[in-house]
């Protein structure tokens, strides 16, 4: 008698694995799980769906990338004036595949966020600007140095293949724009002899 209990167990996992189930309860109180839909007469029926609960929620980000985010999140301030600079620095974040949040200094929420702004940026607020958590401010774009400090932070030296994206090469240390609150930031003017 126990082993047919047991061969009617197995055949009831493996319908229930991976598939469809329902939960009813009959007239009489009894609480019942079946891989198929109770009679007609029963009004309270809660499909449930086997064999999903117990997987992992997956990121379509890679835990090592998770991680940084989670402790060093990114935050790229910018301004629509502020040109090359700001487009080279922008494309090296894309090109690494880092996450970050954009910012608008010029165009702050409120006050206080300009006001943080111009703290981070030790009384000198110039964009590009990028903040990489609590382990490093930094301003202007020096390919070399946003490498070195993403690297420490862990984030990945390349987007995946399916991810980069198309660009070309972005100068190594373009100049500043100078950011003040309720104006756009002035494009550098270009250095004599170009």
């Amino acid at each position: 008698m126990k082993f047919y209990a047991c061969i009617a167990l197995m055949g009831a996992a493996a319908l229930a694995h991976g598939g469809d189930m329902y939960r009813w309860v009959d007239e009489k109180g009894v609480v019942n799980y079946t891989p198929f839909p109770p009679p007609a007469n029963i009004r309270n029926v809660e499909p449930k769906k086997l064999g999903d609960s117990g997987k992992a929620q997956v990121s379509e980000a890679p835990y090592s990338v998770q991680l940084a985010v989670k402790n060093f999140p990114l935050t790229f301030y910018t301004t629509t004036a502020c040109g090359e600079p700001c487009k080279a620095a922008r494309a090296h974040l894309d090109r690494r595949g880092a996450p970050y949040t954009e910012k608008d200094p010029s165009n702050p929420s409120s006050p206080k966020e300009f006001e943080d702004f111009t703290k981070m940026s030790g009384g000198n607020p110039q964009v590009p600007f990028l903040s990489v958590g609590q382990l490093k401010n930094l301003q202007g774009y020096s390919a070399a140095e946003w490498d070195s400090t993403l690297d420490a932070a862990g984030y990945p030296s390349a987007a995946l293949a399916s991810a980069r994206p198309a660009g070309g090469k972005s100068p190594s240390a373009p100049p500043l724009a100078p950011v003040t609150p309720g104006t756009p930031a002035a494009t550098p003017a270009p250095a004599a002899g170009k």
